[in-house]
Order: C-alpha cells, then structure tokens, then sequence
C-alpha cells in the first residue's frame, strides 16, 4: 500500500503514528504566571543533544479557551521553563487521567490524584514519585508546518533520579519499566534491554 498524505490514506484510522513507533512520552508540567500547575503527557517528545543536554516536544492541537495552543505551551510562553516527568509503567493510569481537556487553570496534578514536589532549579511543580525529571529552560518554540503544531527545545539545567532506579552507578530503566506510545489507543511498557557494541567502541 501507498498513500499520499495530503489526500487520505482510506483506511478506518491514520496508521501514522503506528508507524513511528514506540516514543517515549514526556510527561510535561509546567506553572503559569499565576502560580497554577498543569500536567500533560506529550509523546512527540525526545532527547536532541548531550552537551548541553536538551529536550524537545511539540504540541499539535489546540484548546478554545487557549489562544492558539494547548495549556502547556501557553505556560511556558509565559515563564519559559517547563518540567520533562519520565513515565514508568506503574503510573499508565495517572497519565492517562492527566490527559483529561479541563479548563485553562486547572491543577491536572489534583485532578489525576498525582503528589507534586517543587522543582530545584526552576519555578515549576514536578511529579514527585517519577523516575526521573528533568528540569528545563526553554531556548525556543518553533513553529512547524500546521496551524498549531509547535515544537518547544529547552536546555536541561537541573534533573532528579530516584534513588531505586541507579544501579552500580547506572540509571537502570529496567527497574521502572518506561511507558511508551504506539499508534490508535496503543501502549508499551519496556521489559527487555540487550546490548549492542557499536564496530567503533
């Protein structure tokens, strides 16, 4: 099968994102100028660079009650930091029920009944049982082709790793088990880690 894009691909659902797959989710909080926290899970999201090392996510949709952009997006316009919370399996539900389209201000944190801790290095809330959080400040926002599709880079400046999760000296995924994205309704939870030595090393 070949599809163009632009004119459909004729199948029930958009096999897209099933393709590109699996993506890591970044459960993304942020605080508004007022002081109020927001908690939404991104999975166009990834690591860009080691040194510095930086972040990427973007935003794709838009709320009627938010000029142009979704809550996270709009927060970070304002304050330019914003909190990237890995995903372990264990928290599958929590960061589904913070996907939820409240009203702009709403506490996705209290509404997914998720326990919060301040951030170090920025004003910002955090997911206070994650495996790792990744305190960032944003470099830039760009925006892609799509009326509101706008990818965020920010430089990571403070990250926290729970203790249970460094092994001999290494942050072992295995000991969490991370959430990924696949396609239509469709998760993945990491079980299996090999190793491969790069012809280089």
């Amino acid at each position: 099968m070949f599809y163009r894009p632009a004119e459909g691909h004729s199948l029930p659902h958009n096999p897209f994102n099933a393709i590109v797959t699996p993506r890591p989710i970044g459960w993304i909080s942020t605080r508004d100028a007022q002081g109020r926290d927001n908690l939404a899970p991104y999975s166009f999201f990834n690591g860009v660079a080691y040194v510095p090392p930086q972040v990427m996510f973007a935003s794709t949709g838009v709320k009627d009650d938010v000029d142009g952009t979704k809550d996270s997006m709009a927060n970070i316009r304002e304050t330019g930091v914003f909190c990237v919370n890995v995903v372990e399996y264990a928290a599958a539900d929590a960061m589904n029920k913070s996907s939820a389209t409240l009203p702009h201000g709403s506490d996705e944190f209290a509404h997914a009944g998720i326990e919060k801790a301040e951030c170090d290095a920025i004003n910002c809330a955090r997911v206070a049982s994650a495996p790792a959080s990744l305190e960032c400040r944003m470099t830039q926002i760009i925006q892609i082709e799509g009326e509101t599709n706008f990818v965020c880079f920010g430089e990571v400046i403070g990250v926290h790793m729970r203790d249970d999760c460094i092994v001999e000296g290494r942050f072992d995924v295995s000991r969490y088990n991370p959430l990924s994205r696949l396609g239509y309704r469709d998760y993945s939870a990491v079980r299996e880690v090999f190793e491969i030595i790069r012809p280089d090393d």
